[in-house]
Order: structure tokens, then C-alpha cells, then sequence
């Protein structure tokens, strides 16, 4: 079956008759699921299940309770999330492109998608094609309500099928797109039958269009193309080649005025020197060229000095309008030549990856008001001044900050928080939902003492089968985690975990590791931290900046990359970003993980060992 299509529109209709849904940018699919595992389609009808073996690894797991409802067919789009209103399209092109099953495999384990199910069209082997749009919706609510099928977006739960949200207020949900930078807005007739392979006026596509400004820099008549460039490095870069949106005016006169003022490169190829600036309506840019980029207009109000790579981007990822950024050029980090501007920039990129660990937290920040090294505090209770959209929580008289949402964050960057400090548990338990060893060498130099803890704990955790991750504490060093179920463990049981593990190190390698609280007694040995793991106690949140005149990040690891020549000081701001377009997210399965820890059988086991 080929999946029903859709129409572009420059607005949404209003009208009790229609529902709106985020528009995705992935790959288009309709998966079949007939026997024990399904199928994926892709648009143009070729089978790209082979090419998502987490897809089919999560059908494996939740098949036993979906079995009753097969076979059932659903139409969706495989996306890889950065929030829960946009989709990285690169990361899906290329997962897309690869070939060898090692290397499929590896891009599912370093960028794992997920399948968003948006139409229902055949369940228990009943079509439903021929029920209107609404009835459909209904059923399949109904199928992720029933089964283990997750029925809401969540971006950092990875490598699942979920199902996508209806909204009746378009407004509303254009605002939420717009404030995450989303690719646009379906609207769908409510009463509409799905008509496959047909593009019919039913379902309307509106795009959050994002202007940026480049340099027109080359003309080719073989193609009728003009590209567009930026200053990168001091260098022009192109960035776009484009010549939708021209009138036929404009186009003429443009290439006029390259044939008669331009420098002939070939036959068909003329080239101006920097001088004529335009906006190009793009929904995205895939870190060569801009997508589906459309002329709006010449822009002879700028000099091409001010189209620079640094604009560009801000251009890209603009901030939600509810957030103003003051003092934009203020330096953060002048050994890094760093400004506020870039800090945010970071955040912007840094968030899929951050806010997860944010999430119902109560929040403690370190804010730098005239940046690193400076003065700074450390702020819990939410100022006065907080806007509306900023959430908080009381807990013992004082209001903390709870960062659930994109335009928080950005607050708070541009109030200078840098470092993000978070609690072992959610507002919502007073549990912990995770377990975390501080390893603390009395400086950088004996970081390898952090290395070897590590790599020992790693070993322990491996034999009780429980999964762990690591990461730099952005400081000096290393910081080892264990997710955990949430609502399970006390923090007087996990104590006895952790109390148990640093001592048993310690016995073994008592000359390098300590329990010593009293930095003065420590001597050269690595600090084992179990005691900093209590209610109360908070830690440095997973891809935080630390506040040190070199913009390092508290920065998770995969756990073969520590190892000896490991350096804490590679890992810094302006890094981290291209890290992880490169090697992905070690903690993508962190919280999936934490759901399936047998710690309660360790525990058991550690309880009778200690009564003996």
C-alpha cells in the first residue's frame, strides 16, 4: 500500500472539522506487522526494515502482548527526535544510506530512531481505510492504550514505536513548533478516507519556514541554479544552491547582471564578487546545504560582511520568542574567546541530549554574571522576575527551578546559569532513580586513578549484570552510574550497595583509593564518593558546562573510551557538539536501561552476606 499524500498550504484552516498534528521530517513508511516481526516500507515502496534493527528489536520485546491485535498495518514516519516537535532529517538520510549490516548496526546502537504512528489501517487483519480519519484515530488510540505501545511522545526514549499527539487548537500547537524549531503542522479532515498514493485536500502540510541570509555568489545557466555563500573562516562557503521563489523578473535580471558583471569561470558558470545579500526561506540544513530553500527577497539593506557563519546559525535556531537575550556579545569563556551568543548556541544543539536529565528535577544552578573565572553564586529559589513558563516545585521552604521545557533553558543561559546541578531523584519520588559514584583524584594529574576505578567498577557491575554508563565530571574526574526502575529503592538501600562496592575496592587497592572525607588525609589517593549519593545531594548534570576558565563539559562516555590517554580537558564546549553529530549519545539508552536493572537480587544477596 502506498501512503496517502499530502498538500502544501500556506496556512492551516481553522473549523471544528480538523485536527492538527506535528509534521515530522524523516522517512515516510507504512509498517506491516503480521506474524512476529513486521515489515517497513518506505514511500516509494522499498523495504528499509533491515535498516532499523531497533525497531524490530522493540517489536521482539512487546510482541507477546501484541499478538492478539495482529495483523495490523500502520502509516508513520521514522524520525530520529530532538524534542518532541522536530526530527534531525540528516541523521535519518544517513542512516538511510548505509549498507553493511555491521554498520547498520552500529548507527542503530549510536543513533537509534524511532517510528511515529500517526494512521491505523488494518488491526486483527480488518481494513479500516474505508472508516473516516477520526474513527481510525480512535482505534488507534485504543491499540497504544492496551498494549506496551508508549501512546505519547517521548524524544529521548529511543528505538520505540510511539504513537503521535492530535491537537484541536492549531494555534496552540504552531506556537509549540515554532518554539522548537519543528519542521511544520499537518491539518487533517477529520471525516477524511485514507486514499492511498493521492494527494488530495484533506491533509494540508504548513511549513515553519526559517529565513537566513547568504551571499549570492555564482550563476549557472546550464541549470538556471544561483547559490548562496556565508563568511566561514573568513572564507565564503557555500551553503545553498536555489531558484524557486524567483519571479521571472527577478530571475532575469539576476542573471543579467552576472553575465555582464561577473567573473566567467567556465561556459556556463559566472561568479560575482561579494556585494548582493538575499533571504532563503529553508525548513532546515543538513550540514552541507540548506533544505527545500526558496528566494524571498534581495536584502540590499546589509553589506555581505555582516552574512557570517556565526549569524547563520543563530538564524537557524532562533531562540523561542518568549525568550529575550540581552547582551548577546557579553564574553563567557575569553580564553575560549567565547560569547554569551555561542553559549546559547550550545544549549540550542546541546537540549535533546540535556533536557532529559533535567526533566522534574529540582534544579540548583551555578550562575556567572560577568562570566569565567568570576564572581558566581549559586542560585536554588527562583528569582521574582522568573516569567510564567518557568515551573517550580517547594520542597522544604524553597522554590526550585524545574527545567521541563526548551524556553526555560534558554532562560536560564541567558541569566548565565552554566552549571546545572540536579538531585538523584524526580519530583515526583523520593527514591532514587539512579545511583551515582563520584571518583575524585586529588587533581588532573592522577586522573588515571579515575581511569582504573572506573574500569573496575565496570567489571563488578558486568558480573551482576548491571548496566552502567560513565561520564567526566567536567572537572577531574569520573563519574559512574547505574539507572534504576523508578519508585523501588530507598536511599538507605542503595547505600548499602554503594557503601559496599567503594569498600571492597578499597580493600583490594588500598593504596591507591580512599574513603577519607578530609581532602588532608587523602595523599595522592583517589576519593571514592558513595557518601555525596544521599537525599538532598545533587551532582553535575549530563552535558552541563563547568564554570572553569576552559568550558569544559560534564561529558558521558562510551565505556571503551576509557582507557589509558583518556584527557578530561579534550572534552570542552566547542567540541561537543561535533562529538556527538559523530559518535552519537552514550547515555541513548539510559533510562531505558534503568527500567530493567536486577539490583533487587544483588540486593538480597548483599543483606545476607552482611548478616553473616
Amino acid at each position: 500500500m502506498q501512503p496517502m499524500l499530502l498538500t502544501s498550504a500556506d496556512e492551516w484552516p481553522r473549523g471544528n472539522e480538523w485536527i492538527y498534528e506535528v509534521k515530522y521530517d524523516g522517512y515516510r513508511a507504512i509498517l506491516h506487522w503480521e506474524n512476529d516481526l513486521p515489515t517497513i516500507i518506505s514511500r516509494n515502496q522499498r523495504d528499509i526494515t533491515f535498516l532499523f534493527p531497533e525497531i524490530i528489536d522493540f517489536c521482539k520485546r512487546t510482541y507477546p502482548l501484541l499478538a492478539p491485535f495482529l495483523p495490523l498495518t500502520m502509516d508513520g514516519e521514522m524520525v530520529f527526535l530532538e524534542n518532541n516537535f522536530r526530527s534531525n532529517f540528516s541523521i535519518v538520510q544517513s542512516r538511510g544510506k548505509t549498507k553493511s549490516k555491521q554498520k547498520v548496526e552500529e548507527a542503530s546502537k549510536k543513533f537509534p530512531c524511532q517510528f511515529i504512528a500517526f494512521d491505523l489501517l488494518k488491526i486483527q487483519g480488518t481494513d479500516l481505510v474505508t472508516l473516516p480519519l477520526i474513527e481510525r484515530k480512535k482505534h488507534l488510540s485504543q491499540l497504544f492504550k492496551e498494549t506496551p505501545l508508549p501512546n505519547k511522545i517521548k524524544f529521548f526514549q529511543r528505538g520505540q514505536i510511539q504513537c503521535i499527539e492530535s491537537y484541536e487548537d492549531g494555534d496552540s500547537l504552531w506556537k509549540m513548533i515554532k518554539t522548537h524549531n519543528g519542521e511544520g503542522m499537518i491539518a487533517k479532515r477529520k471525516t477524511s478516507l485514507y486514499t492511498a498514493g493521492k494527494r488530495i485536500d484533506d491533509w494540508l502540510k504548513i511549513k515553519n519556514w526559517r529565513m537566513v541570509t547568504v551571499i549570492v555568489h555564482t550563476f549557472n545557466k546550464e541549470n538556471d541554479y544561483f547559490t548562496g555563500a556565508v563568511y566561514k573562516d573568513n572564507q565564503l562557503t557555500e551553503v545553498t544552491a536555489f531558484k524557486h521563489g524567483l519571479t521571472d523578473e527577478q530571475f532575469q535580471t539576476l542573471a543579467a547582471f552576472f553575465r555582464t558583471k561577473g567573473e566567467k569561470l567556465s561556459s556556463s558558470v559566472w561568479m560575482l564578487p561579494p556585494s548582493i545579500c538575499a533571504d532563503i526561506a529553508c525548513i532546515d540544513f543538513d550540514g552541507k546545504k540548506l533544505r527545500e530553500p526558496r528566494f524571498h527577497s534581495f536584502r540590499f539593506d546589509l553589506s555581505p560582511e555582516e552574512c557570517y557563519w556565526k549569524n547563520f546559525q543563530k538564524q537557524l535556531h532562533p531562540m523561542p520568542e518568549e525568550v529575550p537575550v540581552t547582551h548577546p556579545e557579553k564574553p563567557i569563556w575569553p580564553k575560549l574567546n567565547l560569547l554569551k551568543e555561542d553559549y546559547l548556541l550550545y544549549l540550542e544543539y546541546i537540549a535533546p541530549y540535556m533536557l532529559p536529565f533535567l526533566q522534574n528535577r529540582a534544579l540548583t544552578t551555578i550562575r556567572y554574571p560577568h562570566g569565567v573565572p568570576g564572581e558566581h553564586f549559586y542560585q536554588k529559589n527562583v528569582p521574582d522576575y522568573a516569567p510564567n513558563y518557568v515551573q517550580t516545585k517547594q520542597i522544604e521552604g524553597i522554590h526550585y527551578i524545574v527545567c521541563n521545557n526548551l524556553s526555560t533553558l534558554f532562560w536560564l543561559g541567558n541569566q548565565l546559569a552554566l552549571e546545572f546541578h540536579i538531585p538523584f531523584q524526580t519530583i515526583d519520588t523520593a527514591h532514587p532513580t539512579e545511583i551515582v559514584f563520584d571518583l575524585d583524584p586529588p587533581s588532573q594529574k592522577e586522573f588515571p586513578l579515575a581511569i582504573e576505578a572506573a574500569l573496575k567498577m565496570k567489571a563488578i557491575f558486568d558480573q551482576l549484570q548491571l548496566q552502567s554508563f560513565v561520564k567526566t565530571s567536567g572537572n577531574k574526574g569520573l563519574q559512574v552510574y547505574i539507572p534504576l526502575p523508578k519508585n523501588q529503592f530507598t536511599y538507605d538501600e542503595t547505600r548499602i550497595f554503594t557503601e559496599f562496592i567503594c569498600q571492597f575496592l578499597v580493600n583490594q587497592v588500598s593504596h591507591k583509593f580512599t574513603l577519607e572525607r578530609l581532602k588532608k588525609n587523602r595523599g595522592n589517593k583517589l576519593y571514592l564518593d558513595y557518601v555525596q549519593h544521599a537525599e538532598g545531594k545533587t551532582i553535575i548534570a549530563p552535558y552541563s558546562p563547568r564554570g572553569n576558565e576552559w568550558g569544559s563539559i560534564a561529558t558521558p562516555l562510551y565505556w571503551e573510551e576509557v582507557k589509558e590517554g583518556l584527557n578530561p580537558n579534550h572534552f570542552t564546549l566547542p567540541t561537543i557538539i561535533e562529538r556527538i553529530k559523530t559518535i552519537g549519545d552514550p547515555f541513548n539508552h539510559f533510562f531505558e536501561a534503568g527500567e530493567n536493572q536486577p539490583l533487587k537480587a544483588v540486593l538480597k544477596e548483599l543483606k545476607n552476606l552482611l548478616k553473616k
